[in-house]
């Protein structure tokens, strides 16, 4: 049980697990990636670089300080069975829950968004995802499997019953995923400029927001395993969230940082403050 893990402790994160009303929690998982693989390193890179930015964040006016954020560490995984590895995400995280507490997950690889929000789903049944990615993550297979990181949001789709995906910045997918999208979810591709108008619409439902860099464009987050060119700015990722303030925020997850495939350590600082602005939305 990751619940049984010593707590990680660094500035602005530094409560105990039964003090805290946020969790953070690693997850290292990259079994199906389908281009570059190594988001398993992913958590322990963010670990490494959060502890020299600053708590205060500007964009959002608050500090981490004034939070009561846990880190337990990572969730184990069974590397070569996805299956269990899933199975243990699910139930990891349904116990963290069973603790009324808030998750932000480190990934990790985007189908662990899945399991995760299996959990989510059982607690919260009007659950609503925000959704930022370069690709739409919809199609039904990829190479012949259900379980893909190409797959993870048709996933989710199947478990919702009142809630809805909201979509952004997605500029990458098959003809078939935008058809999809456009008739099941709320789809806005390329841009973030209609995240008010879902504010307004989402109301005071629960809301998970499920975080890929890859939205960004790989001139600023090029650490990652599909970077896909003609994406958004850090400004207007930041704008977005900034705009999410009023929402019932219950959980998130931010994955597919590849730390390797970016020496300068740039796109873990990226990660890394997503991370601060996720957890004070939160």
């Amino acid at each position: 049980m990751i619940k049984n893990n010593r707590e990680l402790i660094y500035e602005g994160v530094s409560s105990n697990y039964l003090e805290a009303e946020t969790i953070i929690c690693g997850i290292p998982f990259d079994g199906t990636v389908s281009f570059r693989p190594g988001t398993r390193f992913a958590p322990s890179a963010i670990r490494q670089v959060f502890d020299g930015i600053e708590t205060y964040s500007p964009y959002l006016n608050s500090d981490l300080t004034d939070k009561k954020i846990c880190d337990l560490g990572d969730i184990p995984i069974s590397f070569g069975n996805t299956t269990k590895t899933l199975q243990t995400i699910e139930q990891e995280i349904a116990s963290i829950l069973d603790d009324n507490k808030k998750i932000i997950s480190l990934g990790g690889e985007h189908l662990i968004t899945y399991p995760i929000i299996k959990s989510y789903i059982k607690k919260y049944p009007s659950l609503n995802i925000i959704h930022f990615d370069a690709h739409a993550d919809l199609r039904d297979t990829f190479m012949g499997e259900t379980l893909s990181h190409a797959t993870v949001m048709r996933r989710v789709y199947e478990q919702l019953s009142t809630g809805q995906i909201w979509q952004f910045g997605i500029r990458s997918g098959t003809k078939e995923e935008f058809i999809f999208g456009q008739d099941n979810t709320s789809l806005h591709p390329f841009s973030l400029d209609k995240i008010t108008d879902v504010i307004n619409q989402i109301g005071d439902a629960p809301v998970y927001i499920s975080i890929d860099l890859d939205v960004l464009d790989p001139s600023i987050f090029p650490g990652t395993g599909t970077p896909e060119p003609g994406g958004n700015t850090f400004i207007e990722l930041m704008d977005a969230m900034k705009k999410l303030t009023s929402l019932q925020i219950v959980g998130g997850d931010i994955v597919e940082l590849t730390p390797n495939y970016d020496a300068s350590g740039v796109s873990t600082i990226v990660a890394c403050k997503v991370l601060r602005e996720l957890l004070l939305l939160i």
